[in-house]
């Protein structure tokens, strides 16, 4: 199959766009929204995110994802091999942590170009045909080991003590996986010394707590609220703990 990660959001025509290439050079893979509300332009928290959803994903998935706010400069087009999974996007950062979390990670540019690519839209018009070739099982002939330059990301920490995602229930989620902290451990935001708890039936109403998310991060949320609303929370707001 074929996941779809993207800022994109669900309006406008952006992702229809993009889901009728994919049909027209794979229409028999299953293309699935994984989502379309990652961090807007911000491939960094975005690259965190993504690498948490990723060991969820079926082991022979292809994952087209599109956060490119640098699309039409000189960012080159990937595709990243790692544990059986397929990546194509971008080189901005946003394969790296999950690549560092892999047992195998294979990088390629992309050196393959459509007879029209605009200078705006690569998710459409370079990484859908590409994505779309390599889930249908067809040869892409522009590939090209990527040089042994330093990655961009290759600086970013391992985790990241921040919030990388705000649902549509006000919960935050951060870059941080839960084995970054002891069991039962504080954490501080806004200078606000926050509690462990298994989950929500375990506090009280209007009680500000974290918890260990499906994904495996540090998720801070409020029981009958709002995070984002009652801390003023938004991506980028950092995280701290006593390590």
């Amino acid at each position: 199959m074929i996941l779809l990660f993207t800022d994109f959001g669900t309006e406008g025509p952006y992702v229809g766009q993009m889901k009728a290439v994919l049909h027209g050079f794979a229409g028999t893979v299953p293309v699935v929204d994984l989502m379309h509300d990652a961090p807007a332009a911000r491939p960094k928290p975005a690259a965190f995110l993504l690498a948490s959803l990723l060991p969820l994903m079926p082991q022979d998935a292809v994952i087209l994802a599109v956060v490119d706010p640098g699309v039409g400069g000189p960012r080159a087009p990937l595709v990243v091999r790692l544990d059986g999974r397929t990546l194509v996007g971008p080189d901005n950062g946003l394969f790296e942590p999950a690549a560092r979390r892999a047992a195998e990670a294979e990088w390629f540019e992309i050196t393959w170009s459509p007879e029209s690519l605009s200078a705006s839209f690569h998710g459409r018009d370079l990484f859908a045909p590409v994505a779309a070739r390599l889930a249908s099982g067809a040869a892409i002939g522009g590939l090209a080991v990527e040089s042994a330059a330093p990655r961009i990301g290759a600086d970013w920490p391992d985790d990241l003590p921040e919030v990388i995602y705000l649902d549509r229930f006000g919960n935050a989620m951060t870059g941080l996986r839960t084995g970054t902290v002891q069991k039962g451990q504080d954490i501080s935001l806004k200078n606000i010394d926050i509690s462990h708890a298994r989950t929500f039936t375990d506090t009280t109403p209007d009680s500000i707590f974290w918890y260990e998310n499906s994904n495996g991060l540090i998720e801070i949320a409020v029981n009958g609220g709002s995070a984002a609303k009652t801390l003023g929370l938004s991506i980028g707001t950092p995280v701290s703990f006593d390590g």
